[in-house]
């Protein structure tokens, strides 16, 4: 839950998250401990396992576990992708439609300046012909 919350604020840090995971890791070994693995969700293991696996069932439970977490980092990795993705094409949304209003704004003033234009071009009274001589 801390790591989910840290990547939805934007946080990316590869060392905070690997210090995340690395905790998940070690909780996780120790619930697995004491209560076995319960379902739902698991983080993924760092780089390089905290307790190399021994042979046998643990062996094999370790491996497993490290497979799940590993799936979970990339599970991660993926929203936080995801998120900054969503971020960039809010800002890019968000300047399109500032360049529409600012457009529509130009726009406005340019017609207020044509139509004051033309109030205040002289007007031309029509040449009234002066009487031809008789």
């Amino acid at each position: 839950a801390l790591r989910l919350s840290y990547l939805r604020a934007g946080g990316h840090d590869p060392a905070i998250l690997e210090q995340l995971l690395h905790l998940q890791l070690e909780a996780t070994v120790l619930e697995k401990g004491t209560t076995g693995l319960r379902g739902g969700r698991r983080m993924a293991p760092p780089a390089v396992p905290a307790e190399p696996p021994s042979t046998g069932t643990h062996g094999l439970d370790a491996a497993l576990l490290a497979v799940e977490l590993e799936n979970r980092r990339l599970e991660d990795e993926l929203l936080a992708l995801k998120v900054r993705r969503e971020r960039r094409a809010d800002a890019g949304s968000r300047a399109a439609q500032r360049h529409t209003e600012e457009l529509a704004q130009l726009q406005a003033e340019v017609g207020m300046l044509r139509f004051h234009a033309e109030q205040m071009r002289p007007r031309l009274h029509p040449l009234i012909a002066p009487p031809l001589p008789p």
